[in-house]
């Protein structure tokens, strides 16, 4: 399980725990200067280290292997009141079974006191200080696994709509394949009953245009030149069916080479007005491809046939549904009594392309740097207000009394300080710099989250 306390991490916590306890041990000996008690670096500070530190270390290390647990056993649902205050009353019995530990390891193995006489010596009041601290830094520990766990769920759900985009997007693309070759093959079916040299011909063709389709089927745009190129040939082979039933025009070439359009969208659209249509000589089937207000416009004269099959709604849906996942821009469909018109947003640099993950990478990259510039703010707002309080404070302390008050609201606001300026910059004291953007891609690396 993510939790377990491996070698690894029963060093890594013990770091912690050696750091936390200097930490606190270095603010009891400013908090014992500033109050007048007199401080001496002979053994007896030493030895007053040593016992603060097997404190430390007993405590935090029982706590962290508890919260290892519990955080196994009930994961996120932690934060429910129910189980996150079960889990707080029993970190304050794990403190206070580590208090005890603590106490009796010094007291009766290093100092060798009786450990009849230890007993009968415990006093309440000898708990109350550790059990506090203990109790405040556990709290800590599940503010940070929250943090943590919320940048986690964030990062696993746009992992999961970016796997759905693409899957929708991979799905609807390898819909094309079959669905191409299907018709096709029926098109080669009554060219073999009808003019067997024709097949021949239009079996050759095929396989250069379903070579096309095999190489376009993992791209999400094309040039609208490749487009069109490919519109002709599969025209060429629907007119060996069809012969001079159907009259196509379609531009030499486009006004804006640089466009794009959603690959084999033409086809499609060719496919559909020869399905639904009826194509004669004496009725025939006129195509036109013509370009228009940034839009590819294919339409075709209306003479829909009496009995159609039931479509399988891959042709057009198929177009909306790819288009709707690459821009915000929409395909448009216009059917009069005598025209049937579908116009095709050709997306250049000048328009929203593709809401793709680099996008929406870009956007976050953009979103975050504005949060941080933010936070920069703030912190030197913070300073500004530090630098003009805390002298103001420490001449009013010097006019009005020997005792050195003022020296408790620079501390506090300095490590506050401090700690916000660690996070402006984003530098974790206890997972290091960057800790969560490097989090953040060995998450979306892992194939298994």
């Amino acid at each position: 399980m993510y939790y377990m306390m491996s070698l690894k991490s029963f060093l890594s916590q013990f770091g912690r725990a050696t750091l936390i306890g200097i930490l606190l041990f270095l603010m009891f000996q400013a908090v014992y200067y500033f109050t007048g008690v007199e401080i001496s670096l002979d053994s007896g500070f030493w030895r007053d280290f040593l016992f603060h530190m097997i404190f430390s270390w007993i405590i935090y290390m029982s706590n962290a292997v508890f919260i290892a647990y519990v955080l196994r056993r009930f994961g996120p649902a932690i934060f429910k009141w129910r189980n996150l205050a079960l889990c707080i009353l029993g970190n304050a019995l794990v403190s206070l079974v580590a208090i005890f530990v603590s106490r009796a390891l010094i007291f009766s193995v290093i100092l060798g006191v009786e450990f009849d006489v230890f007993l009968s010596g415990e006093r309440a009041n000898y708990y109350s200080n550790s059990l506090i601290i203990a109790i405040v830094i556990s709290v800590v520990f599940y503010a940070i696994y929250y943090y943590k766990n919320r940048q986690e769920t964030r990062v696993k759900q746009q992992k999961i709509i970016a796997r759905s985009a693409t899957a929708r997007f991979d799905a609807l693309k390898n819909q094309l394949d079959p669905h191409f070759l299907f018709n096709s093959l029926n098109v080669l079916t009554s060219l073999i009953d009808e003019d067997p040299s024709q097949a021949t011909r239009f079996t050759t063709s095929l396989s250069k245009v379903y070579r096309y389709v095999l190489e376009q089927k993992n791209k999400e745009l094309v040039p609208i030149e490749e487009e069109y190129a490919f519109a002709r040939t599969y025209v060429r082979l629907l007119k060996m069916r069809f012969e001079d039933s159907i009259i196509f025009e379609i531009p030499e070439e486009s006004a804006t080479p640089d466009a794009k359009i959603v690959p084999l969208s033409l086809q499609l659209l060719l496919e559909n007005a020869v399905k639904h249509n009826v194509v004669t000589s004496g009725r025939p089937l006129t195509i036109k491809v013509e370009e228009r207000d940034g839009k590819v416009l294919v339409s075709n004269n209306l003479q829909e046939k009496e009995v159609v099959k039931k479509s399988s709604g891959v042709g057009l849906e198929n177009i909306r549904q790819r288009y709707a996942l690459l821009s915000e821009r929409q395909v448009e469909i216009r059917k009069t009594r005598d025209t049937f018109e579908v116009a095709l947003p050709m997306l250049t640099h000048q328009v929203a392309v593709a809401q793709t993950s680099a996008a929406f990478i870009k956007d976050k990259r953009y979103e975050k740097a504005k949060e941080k510039l933010e936070a920069i703010k703030n912190f030197y707002g913070n300073l500004t207000a530090y630098c003009l309080v805390i002298p103001f404070l420490a001449w009013l302390n010097w006019r009005s009394s020997d005792f050195p008050w003022a020296i408790f609201p620079a501390v506090g606001w300095g490590f506050g300080l401090v700690m916000h300026g660690l996070e402006a910059y984003g530098y974790n004291p206890l997972f290091g710099k960057r800790w969560e953007e490097r989090k953040i891609r060995e998450l979306m690396d892992r194939e298994d989250f």
